[in-house]
């Protein structure tokens, strides 16, 4: 029998790789003879870095840069010997990096992310992937185009600062001073999101309360993205409010637009890199997961992106969550069978359920393997 394992991360309790191996352990524990073929999964956010530096072997070095509060930190970037970088930008602006006390989305910037591509063309890249998932920020990507080079002013012709407030009295954005070595390097920003920069799908919608935003606070953040997207068209960068993609991690695929990058399905992007059709070729059964199955799941996320990959070869998926929500939407994907790992209460799981993630989705897959097997038989 031939398994495939293709998770994602299952968010403060597993990475990818720690939840295919609990799933190997358990499909052993019904099918001990089982070829497990391990394929942990991104899709844009945590983890994503290091499942592509793998595929792509690629060595790691730390970059000097800033956190979005403009502290010191140092963070990861990936080069690979064929002129390709990896970027996961929540290594650096991610929400997960500062604790719930010191989350400011007001003032929270994305500008760290422009020294981990700055190293990048230093090194020579001529290809930078960045994963876009996990950020703190809702600056519309201001901070990333200032820290390469462009300008932001109030209309007074005053500097600004590349953060929400700064974008609540722009005027215009001069992006001559961006760095030229942009131009000869292809850009690929990697997200699971599709939303637009502006309006009741937006960035400041629909993720900053994510982030700590309250309601007031949202309308606020929106009204400065939409003096961020009008100084962008008129600084030559295109009309990108409604484009998808543009809100993906706080608006900073609108940033990233602007530059000429190429935005694509993080899931689908890095199921190439690792071979995920070669491995699913032949297989008996997929294994597929992560933190939370719901409708952002339903949207394009990494199990959707693996379910598509098997179906076109007529292998069932199994989805596994640490919670199931929208199930009746979930179910009428094609998975054959979705299943959750807790109660799908709205209660957030406690520190030891969490450290105890991967012993319980190892029972819970050995758990459904023999009831399958005991219908088969």
């Amino acid at each position: 029998m031939k398994v495939v394992l293709a998770p994602d991360s299952f968010k403060e309790s597993m990475t990818a790789a720690e939840a295919a191996a609990a799933m190997a352990r358990g499909v052993q524990q019904v099918y001990p003879d089982a070829q497990c073929i391990a394929k942990p999964l991104a899709d844009g956010g945590e983890g994503t870095l290091a499942v592509l530096a793998a595929a792509l072997s690629a060595d790691l070095i730390s970059v000097d840069t800033q956190d979005t509060l403009g502290r010191p930190v140092r963070a990861p970037l990936g080069l690979t010997r064929c002129g390709t970088a990896v970027i996961e930008a929540a290594t650096v602006i991610g929400l997960a990096q500062l604790p719930a006390s010191q989350r400011r989305i007001d003032i929270a910037s994305s500008m760290g992310l422009a020294a981990l591509i700055r190293a990048a063309l230093d090194a020579g890249a001529t290809r930078i992937i960045i994963g876009l998932g996990g950020t703190a920020t809702c600056d519309g990507g201001a901070g990333l185009l200032a820290g390469l080079g462009a300008q932001l002013r109030d209309a007074s012709g005053r500097s600004l600062p590349p953060n929400p407030v700064g974008l609540s009295g722009l005027a215009e954005v001069d992006l001559r001073g961006l760095d030229a070595r942009l131009s000869a390097c292809q850009i690929v920003a990697a997200s699971d999101v599709t939303n637009p920069l502006l309006g009741a799908d937006g960035a400041a919608t629909v993720f900053a309360p994510q982030k700590g935003a309250d309601a007031q606070q949202v309308r606020w953040l929106e009204a400065g993205l939409t003096r961020w997207a009008d100084a962008l068209a008129a600084a030559g960068a295109g009309d990108l409010r409604d484009r998808p993609g543009a809100g993906a991690a706080g608006g900073l695929g609108a940033a990233l637009l602007a530059l000429g990058a190429v935005l694509r399905s993080g899931g689908e992007l890095i199921a190439e890199a690792i071979g995920l059709d070669a491995a699913i070729d032949g297989a008996d059964l997929v294994l597929t997961g992560e933190g939370s199955l719901d409708a952002q799941t339903a949207a394009g996320k990494a199990p959707l992106g693996v379910l598509r990959v098997a179906a076109g070869r007529g292998v069932p998926v199994l989805a596994f969550g640490g919670r199931v929500r929208d199930r009746d939407r979930l179910d009428r994907l094609g998975f054959a069978e979705v299943i959750s790992l807790g109660d799908d209460s709205d209660a957030p799981p406690t520190a030891a359920e969490l450290a105890l993630g991967a012993q319980r989705l190892e029972h819970v897959v050995s758990m459904i393997l023999a009831r399958r097997r005991d219908r088969a038989d």
